[in-house]
């Protein structure tokens, strides 16, 4: 390991529109090692996640914005290869903000997190169903959507790595359950599969709200909120009164060309939030960490009776990270997207 290369993605320019493999800089450099209260890190598998496009604004967000130059942001899981931290020996699988790169040294106040070694959990797991995707479901669901048995869930981007665990905690908790998803195929893979009620495929079935009315003829009463723009306008016509909605992203304007309007396309009847006395609310899961054993207990518990189902779309080798990002927005993949390096 002595002699080995850190491989690096770095911010070069801050992209217009879906992110461009010349937005960033491909850098080769000598290993870093860890020096007094540090740990180094060998990445193994990286999340490619919706918010990697947010964080590639410039300006904060839930983050502070990145400068150009620096590595790109990114979520993964690996092990400890050398350390000088206390309680992070060498050997130890973690999980953290590690960067678009083959190595990372963790400072003290970094955020990283020793993961349970157990066989029958492979790694990519941390980065779906038992990390910040399962955590996001999980919370988002229950303690902002305060799901009730016998109610109406409507979720957007019903097929992707958050969304298809929403739909299928929905329907734990006793809840009817539409998904929204972007192929034929996607929509078959959510009710067949994974036991949603009912699908819409909002490239073929407008107008929208016309389509979410038929399927939906008791109103809806918690809508999960992936997309934005038009898509939240037609299920606000249709929420019942005091319904909520979760709001966990905005995937439809995250490529905004106009700096000033990032994920924030104008919500035309947003007096139906009024009207009606709904509760619309924003999370991150980042707030609630203090509660993952709590979710992942759950989740796992789950998930080994056979009643919540994950996959897994693994793209190979960290060169391919910029241009598989963009499979987030043209809807490529096929479940919870991750580089293994």
């Amino acid at each position: 390991m002595e002699n080995a290369i850190n491989r690096q993605w770095r911010i070069t320019r801050w992209p217009e529109g879906l992110a461009r493999v010349t937005d960033f800089e491909w850098t080769e450099s000598p290993m870093p090692r860890p020096g007094h209260d540090q740990a180094l890190v060998q990445n193994k598998f990286l999340s490619l996640d919706p918010t990697n496009r947010v964080w590639l604004w410039d300006r904060d967000t839930y983050l502070p914005h990145q400068n150009l130059g620096d590595v790109m942001r990114g979520i993964g899981v690996g092990t400890v290869i050398e350390s000088n931290k206390a309680g992070l020996p060498a050997g130890t699988p973690v999980y953290g903000a590690f960067g678009w790169q083959d190595y990372a040294v963790v400072n003290p106040n970094d955020f990283v997190i020793a993961l349970p070694e157990d066989p029958n959990v492979p790694l990519t797991m941390h980065l779906g169903l038992l990390g910040h995707i399962g955590m996001t479901a999980y919370i988002g669901l229950l303690d902002i959507g305060q799901i009730k048995a016998g109610e109406t869930l409507v979720i957007s981007g019903a097929a992707g790595a958050v969304g298809s665990l929403v739909g299928q905690i929905g329907k734990l908790k006793g809840c009817r359950v539409v998904g929204i998803a972007g192929s034929h195929e996607k929509c078959e893979w959510i009710t067949q599969e994974l036991g949603f009620d009912a699908a819409i495929n909002y490239r073929v079935e407008q107008p929208l709200v016309k389509a979410l009315a038929k399927v939906n003829r008791q109103g809806i009463d918690v809508y999960w909120e992936n997309v934005g723009g038009e898509t939240l306008e037609a299920v606000l016509q249709l929420m019942n009164l005091k319904g909520r909605v979760v709001m966990c992203g905005a995937i439809a304007g995250y490529n905004e060309t106009d700096s000033n309007a990032h994920g924030m396309h104008c919500v035309r009847n947003i007096a139906e939030i009024v009207i009606k006395r709904v509760r619309m609310q924003g999370f991150v899961c980042l707030d609630y960490f203090d509660r993952a054993g709590e979710a992942f207990a759950a989740l796992g518990e789950w998930h080994r009776h056979g009643k919540l189902k994950y996959r897994v779309h693994v793209v190979e080798g960290l060169k391919n990270a910029p241009a598989a990002m963009n499979m987030l927005f043209d809807g490529s993949n096929h479940g919870k997207l991750i580089v293994a390096l």
